[in-house]
């Protein structure tokens, strides 16, 4: 379970009729967001006030955050500018990877178990 809640996709992935109608939507509705035509990944429009989002960035290589951070600067400008890149330029689907979740899902993970030993009780025979 993630932040959010429980998660459809896994379910959706499993059955080929749902994934043949749900598939055409969601790409339909990633375009229609439109901040793949400013050049930005799903993940850079994470909430970075999170707690546990600020731990994953953390765990970025140099790269990644620099990527990130370019990518963000990029998105900016052209914000100011009114306009998103051209066309040529825009993010297609494959190249947008999730490259923080798994980071975010190990902040988790590990919270959870820092949780469940804080909580921990002994019990004595």
């Amino acid at each position: 379970m993630n932040a959010l809640g429980p998660s459809l996709a896994p379910y959706i992935r499993s059955s080929r009729t749902l994934k043949k109608w749900v598939t055409p939507v969601a790409q339909w509705y990633a375009n229609l967001m439109g901040y793949r035509q400013m050049g930005l990944k799903y993940d850079d429009l994470q909430q970075e006030e999170l707690p546990e989002v600020q731990r994953a960035l953390g765990r970025l290589s140099q790269r990644e955050y620099y990527d990130r951070s370019y990518r963000m600067k990029f998105a900016a400008h052209q914000s100011v500018l009114h306009k998103p890149l051209p066309k040529e330029q825009w993010l297609s689907a494959k190249d947008d990877a999730r490259y923080l979740k798994p980071h975010i899902e190990d902040v988790l993970k590990e919270e959870s178990e820092r949780a469940a030993w804080d909580t921990m009780g002994v019990q004595r025979r």
